[in-house]
C-alpha cells in the first residue's frame, strides 16, 4: 500500500499541489486524470522521491520516504520502477544496455543473469529482437516500450507511469494496456497519471482527478470537463 498524505508543493511561488491525499492498494491500478500542466508529473516525482514536497508524507507500507536523506530510501527505491513521459533513455546506447542500467547500478547480478533478465522483459513488451539496436534508431512508440521494459527489469513491486499513451497509435496503446493489466494481475501496484480518459476507464481500479492542485476520488462516469 502506498499512502500519500497532505502533500503540498509550490514551484516558482505558485501552488502546484495542495493537501493531496491518495492511496494505491496492493495489486491495484490507480489513475490520476488531469489536463496538461496540472501537476501530475510533479506528484509522481514526489511519490518516488525525485523531488521533495514542501509539506506532507509518502509511505510505502509502513515506511515513510525520507526526503532529507534519500540514502535512507534505498529499500523503497529498489522496489519501484518509473516510466518517464519522454522515456529518459540514452540515445547513443543500445536498447539492451539502457534496460540493463538499473541492474548494473543497483544489484550484484552477473552479466549472464542481467542479459537473461533483459531478454525476458524485451519479450514481455514485444521487442525481443531489438536488444542491439541503438535507441536513436527507434520510433517513438518503441522508445516507450523500451522505457517500460527498463522499469520492469528490476522486478519492482510498485510501477509508476507518466502519460504512458501519449503519441501512441491504437495498436501500441493496446499493447501497453495489456502490459499494465498483466502487472496488476501479478500483484504489482500501478500508479499512472494521464489525460487519457478512455484508457483510464479501461484499466483503473480507482480513478482520481486533479484540479487546481487537489485530487478527488471519482467514479467511472467522470467526464473530461470535470478536470480540464
Amino acid at each position: 500500500m502506498i499512502r500519500v498524505h497532505q502533500l503540498s508543493k509550490r514551484l516558482r511561488g505558485e501552488p502546484v499541489l495542495e493537501d493531496v491525499n491518495l492511496e494505491v492498494p496492493d495489486g491495484s491500478c490507480v489513475c490520476v486524470l488531469g489536463r496538461s500542466g496540472a501537476g501530475k508529473s510533479v506528484l509522481l516525482k514526489i511519490i518516488v522521491g525525485i523531488i521533495p514536497p514542501d509539506s506532507g508524507q509518502v509511505s510505502y507500507e509502513n515506511q515513510r520516504l525520507n526526503f532529507g536523506a534519500l540514502a535512507d530510501n534505498r529499500q523503497i527505491i529498489m522496489q519501484t520502477g518509473f516510466v518517464f513521459q519522454g522515456g529518459a533513455l540514452f540515445d547513443g546506447m543500445t536498447v539492451g544496455d539502457n534496460i540493463a542500467l538499473p541492474l548494473r547500478e543497483r544489484t550484484n547480478l552477473s552479466e549472464q543473469e542481467i542479459n537473461e533478465r533483459v531478454g525476458r522483459v524485451l519479450s514481455r513488451v514485444g521487442l525481443a529482437h531489438s536488444v542491439r539496436l541503438k535507441v536513436r534508431e527507434l520510433s517513438g512508440g518503441m522508445v516507450r516500450l523500451v522505457a517500460i521494459a527498463r522499469a520492469l527489469v528490476t522486478e519492482p513491486k510498485y510501477i509508476f507511469f507518466d502519460e504512458p499513451t501519449t503519441g501512441l497509435d491504437p495498436l501500441l496503446k493496446e499493447r501497453v494496456l495489456g502490459i499494465i493489466k498483466d502487472l496488476s494481475r501479478n500483484g504489482r501496484s500501478v500508479l499512472m497519471v494521464t489525460h487519457d480518459l478512455d484508457f483510464a476507464r479501461q484499466i483503473a481500479d480507482q480513478i482520481y482527478i486533479m484540479k487546481a492542485g487537489r485530487v478527488y476520488l471519482v467514479d467511472r462516469n467522470v467526464k473530461k470537463e470535470d478536470y480540464e
